[in-house]
């Protein structure tokens, strides 16, 4: 590729905007309370597409088309099951959340809450649930890192393992500079990308194809070769499978990352 290749220019305009951000948040940080949880300061659009897009990035881009491509549409339930809980998480949890995390001694951090709140005679529970979100949260950061380092690896002529490094090279930079608040706003820039992509990717898939019909002929297509069902939300499951796959929405009560944004707001 050339050195001058709009895919390189985009993704260094990229990289350039994020450390900025990382710096502009380093500017806007006055104390450890807001290094930790941006002063209790995010607006709800920033704490809604920071909580959105730090939740769903990888996944929804990468890994849910692909489920679907392995096992057939009936896999959409994982989206459906999110939704689901998405919705109850920000009912039930966000608002109750943000009062009792000022209240219980201003705890910027949820073991930090569960000790004060539950634990007082005792460090077991802040030890306990730090070491739980320690242990799968290194789980789930590398699965990040590893979506992104397949991505980079697929768009530029780069090793997966240099692809890796870039990665997580820009997202520590920024993060170490502007702490919570680099993190929420480039989490907001990113999920306005992401937005766009969902919405100008299929647009864009039923233009080169031709119409809706040559769309479902090259579905028909890919079902026929991969011998998977692309046209039922029930075709090659249970309802036990159903369940099991919604129940993935479940996860989002705990989700530490999106717990700090209700936190934060």
């Amino acid at each position: 590729m050339g050195a001058f290749n709009p895919m390189y220019v985009t993704f260094g305009i990229y990289l350039v905007a994020v450390l900025l951000i990382g710096l502009a948040a380093y500017f806007s940080t006055r104390n450890f309370d807001d290094y930790i949880l941006g002063g209790r300061s995010l607006g709800s659009f920033v704490t809604a597409m920071s909580a959105g897009a730090s939740d769903m990035s990888g996944w929804l881009l990468m890994g849910l088309p692909g489920a679907i491509y392995a096992s057939g549409l009936s896999e959409a339930w994982i989206a459906i099951g999110l939704t689901v809980g998405a919705y109850f998480n920000w009912l039930l949890v966000a608002g109750r959340l943000r009062v009792h995390t000022e209240y219980n001694n201003n705890a910027l951090t949820l073991p930090d809450y569960f000790f004060h709140r539950f634990g007082a005679g005792g460090r077991a529970m802040k030890v306990i649930s730090a070491s739980i979100i320690l242990f799968f949260f290194t789980i789930y950061c590398a699965s990040g890192i590893v979506a992104g380092a397949r991505l980079f690896e697929s768009l530029f002529d780069v090793t997966y393992t240099q692809a890796m490094w870039l990665g997580a090279g820009a997202t520590i930079a920024y993060t170490f500079i502007g702490g919570f608040l680099a993190v929420s706003w480039t989490d907001t820039v990113q999920a306005t990308l992401m937005i766009f992509a969902l919405i100008i990717t299929p647009v864009m898939v039923y233009l080169a194809l031709g119409g809706a019909d040559e769309m479902n002929a090259a579905i028909q297509s890919v079902a026929a070769t991969t011998g998977k069902e692309y046209g039922s939300l029930l075709a090659g499951t249970t309802l036990m499978g159903i369940i099991s796959t919604a129940a993935w929405g479940l996860g989002y009560f705990g989700q530490p990352h999106i717990l700090a944004r209700f936190m934060a707001a």
